[in-house]
């Protein structure tokens, strides 16, 4: 039997060992290509095209079969679905891709996402605060480890470029003027939630080995806005989408508990409304479930938490933005002592432009009036391009290897991170909505 000689010592390495001789164009680059198609969804809203949008709220049998299975609302499922393809297309075309195997698989995707927001819509799933986020998420994980993801499908599993170009259509609901509209008392209290929080779970993660990846996802997650942070921050560090799956079901799962211990709490040891409140607006991860919870106090309380959870919401444009630029820095600086800036202009996530110029247009640049007119219809587009991403990440994610990822730890951050989030949110609220530090504001 011959062997091969080796390969001297100064032979060139091989093709794929070897660094690309320069950056991808922008038109091949898919940071760029995300705002591309975050502008081709924005800018015909804006230019006075508001699509019809399909109605996913019901309440009973009776109602879901007259409202969102009627031919008038499947006809606007189907004239969304095909906005999103003509779209995706695009991208797909620029990236190189198989665009017929696309255009084959992508009604599967879009028809599993739809389903997802069908189940979340329902009357008492959306009482409980639960998402269509989970929903997409175990949709996609039981076609991927029960059925099958066939190959003609997986062209269509474009997690990366659906997440991202819903975090630039996400700028258009984070405006400059409402940050300053939600209350001196409420930027505070989340200015003071996040930073403690954020830093407590990160150490936390890091003393428990998790990694700075998933340290980064949970510790955004648990101190910002839950899910939302969550895929922000995926996106702003290029993380895993696995841990993605992970710490959004972590969120969900942790946050239903919660919506019915906290109430309680509050009435058993007769902690003021607006107390209560505050102390729900900043530490249950989503607004449907701090308005769930606000409801079972009282008014007063549910108002109170609205603030504090919007004013969280808010921050969520500067952490992105700040956790990309850390984290470039951070990679760039890995191996080599001295970054060029062009080195950390390369690795920046150029998508976090495109949310803070689209965040930007909206604050300043577009009339107000047409600003209130296009947040219903860039919300549920925004929602589709989120639902689209998480249904594909349950596609290519098998099931065993999302409970035995790194044995539990980052579940044990995370829950340990919520508790020093309850006792630290709580004594900050007391603080500043107890009336001992400052005039209670005039909720009534």
């Amino acid at each position: 039997m011959t062997t091969q000689p080796a390969p001297a010592p100064d032979a060139p390495a091989a093709p794929d060992d070897r660094p690309p001789a320069a950056p991808l164009p922008f038109w091949r680059n898919e940071d760029w290509i995300a705002v591309i198609l975050g502008a081709l969804t924005l800018l015909p809203v804006l230019a006075g095209l508001r699509p019809a949008l399909p109605k996913l709220k019901w309440g009973s049998a009776a109602e879901l079969t007259a409202t969102v299975l009627s031919p008038a609302n499947l006809l606007a499922t189907l004239q969304i679905g095909l906005v999103l393809l003509a779209i995706s297309a695009v991208g797909v075309a620029l990236l190189g891709r198989d665009l017929p195997r696309h255009a084959l698989g992508f009604p599967v995707v879009y028809a599993l996402s739809w389903l997802a927001q069908v189940l979340a819509g329902n009357a008492a799933v959306h009482h409980y605060g639960i998402e269509y986020v989970i929903f997409a998420l175990l949709l996609g994980l039981f076609v991927s480890n029960v059925v099958g993801v066939p190959g003609w499908l997986r062209e269509a599993v474009q997690t990366e470029f659906y997440i991202k170009t819903g975090l630039v259509i996400l700028g258009a609901n984070i405006l400059f003027q409402e940050i300053l509209e939600a209350g001196a008392l409420g930027m505070l209290q989340s200015l003071l939630v996040v930073v403690v929080v954020w830093y407590a779970c990160f150490w936390l993660a890091r003393r428990l080995r998790v990694d700075d990846e998933f340290a980064v996802m949970l510790s955004t997650a648990v101190s910002i806005c839950g899910v939302s942070a969550a895929i922000a921050a995926c996106g702003a560090i290029q993380g895993d989408r696995r841990k993605l799956s992970y710490v959004t079901s972590l969120v969900l799962l942790v946050a239903l508990p919660m919506i019915f211990l906290q109430p309680w709490l509050v009435k058993a040891l007769d902690i003021p409304d607006l107390v209560g409140g505050a102390w729900l607006g900043g530490t249950l991860d989503t607004t449907g479930s701090v308005v769930a919870a606000g409801a079972l106090i009282s008014e007063r309380a549910l108002k109170a938490g609205t603030i504090v959870k919007f004013s969280q919401n808010v921050l969520l444009g500067v952490a992105a933005f700040s956790l990309s630029l850390w984290w470039t820095m951070r990679k760039a600086r890995e191996g080599e002592p001295r970054p060029s800036g062009r080195m950390i202009w390369e690795r920046f996530p150029k998508f976090v432009l495109g949310f803070l110029a689209t965040s930007l247009l909206f604050s300043f640049l577009v009339d107000p009036g047409v600003v209130k007119d296009t947040k219903a219809p860039l919300g549920g587009l925004r929602t589709a391009w989120f639902a689209l991403a998480f249904t594909s990440i349950g596609l290519e994610t098998r099931f065993g290897s999302l409970l035995k990822m790194d044995g539990g730890r980052p579940a044990l951050a995370f829950v340990a991170a919520q508790v020093v989030n309850l006792i630290w949110t709580l004594l900050i609220a007391y603080l500043l909505f107890g009336g001992l530090l400052f005039e209670p504001p005039p909720i009534r």
